[in-house]
């Protein structure tokens, strides 16, 4: 029914308006009784098989949903309920801000893929805490970035703030360092910056009475020197695991009149890309840390390649919008298809 009735609908109005009201007509669903269980009923696949235990958390299935989708942690305990197995919200900055003029999202529908260029909008940390302290058991990863108009030299204290933040209401937190959209934040990816940003995260958990998990969320675009270094930072760093990728800057194939915006790129032309990066951390780094996929993944098996590939979990962003709730539990029935 998504595919052939809800999505031509949804996809002839603009793709930020529509995001904002899909937003409202789930929140304003989940108030309706017996609602809530339907969709649990329909899309959750639960079987202790599909569990998964990785940096000392237990995950109910491997399915997760992507940072991007609900960066102001508004809606994580509705989404939840179409089967995912863990939820990241963000990237949250310390101060609020806009981000980029509209439009800044793009459908590329000849290419199922999107092109953003958000530019880390969001309502500021403090504002999402005050809703993730309303959280009924949703496993949260905390995706976390720095403000537009602070420079590279002083962002340390920006991921520094959030961390602090959010420490006591998330599982987990994403050091985002890879966005095309923030002007000069990829040159935080280069091995000296990095280094220090994750070496002082580091740490500051370290500090903690029960630390936590802290991931590197890199970009597609890096060179295999690059990835190499990244592997030498999270060995050295002993940071607990890497989220291959971001979106890229790539439009290599693309047939879409939309190619031409400016941002990042998701969806199907960034799946082979986004595998070969798992796979080459996976064997360049003989399996030395957690990797969690995302890139591209619009079927069941998109999802086994990138566990293949050497992904222990996998996250859903473009495939959700594309596909329908329906993916999440396609791949999660793949997964137990195969144990059989």
């Amino acid at each position: 029914m998504y595919k052939l009735l809800i999505r031509p609908l949804f996809f002839l109005f603009d793709p930020e308006k529509i995001h904002h009201f899909t937003f409202s007509m789930i929140r304003f669903c989940n108030k309706i009784p017996l609602f809530p269980g339907l969709i649990k009923r329909v899309y959750r696949v639960e079987d202790t098989r599909l569990e998964r235990e990785l940096f000392g958390l237990k995950f109910k299935n491997p399915v997760g949903l992507a940072a991007g989708f609900d960066k102001d942690a508004k809606l994580y305990n509705e989404l939840n309920n179409f089967g995912f197995g863990f939820v990241e919200i963000g990237t949250l900055t310390p101060k609020p801000q806009p981000g980029n003029p509209k439009k800044r999202l793009f459908r590329l529908q000849s290419d199922s893929a999107i092109i953003n260029r958000m530019g880390f909008n969001n309502g500021g940390v403090i504002e999402a805490v005050e809703r993730l302290k309303k959280n009924k058991s949703v496993l949260i990863g905390g995706n976390i970035g720095k403000n537009k108009i602070t420079p590279n030299d002083e962002a340390v204290e920006d991921y520094k703030i959030c961390f602090e933040a959010l420490f006591n209401y998330v599982d987990y937190f994403v050091v985002n360092v890879s966005s095309p959209n923030t002007p000069n934040l990829r040159e935080l990816q280069d091995k000296e910056p990095l280094t220090k940003l994750l070496q002082t995260l580091k740490d500051l958990n370290a500090k903690k009475e029960a630390p936590k998990p802290i991931l590197l969320k890199i970009a597609p675009d890096l060179t295999d020197s690059q990835l190499m270094d990244i592997i030498d930072i999270i060995l050295e760093t002993k940071i607990d695991g890497v989220i291959a990728t971001n979106t890229t800057i790539s439009r290599e194939g693309l047939t879409s009149e939309n190619k031409v915006e400016m941002g990042g790129l998701s969806g199907t032309p960034l799946s082979h890309r986004s595998t070969e990066v798992i796979r080459f951390l996976a064997q360049k780094s003989n399996k030395a840390f957690p990797i969690i996929g995302v890139g591209g993944i619009h079927s069941a098996q998109d999802a086994l390649d990138k566990f293949e590939a050497g992904a222990d979990l996998i996250q859903l962003y473009t495939g959700f919008i594309y596909e329908g709730p329906k993916l999440v539990k396609s791949i999660n029935k793949a997964l137990l298809k195969k144990e059989d």
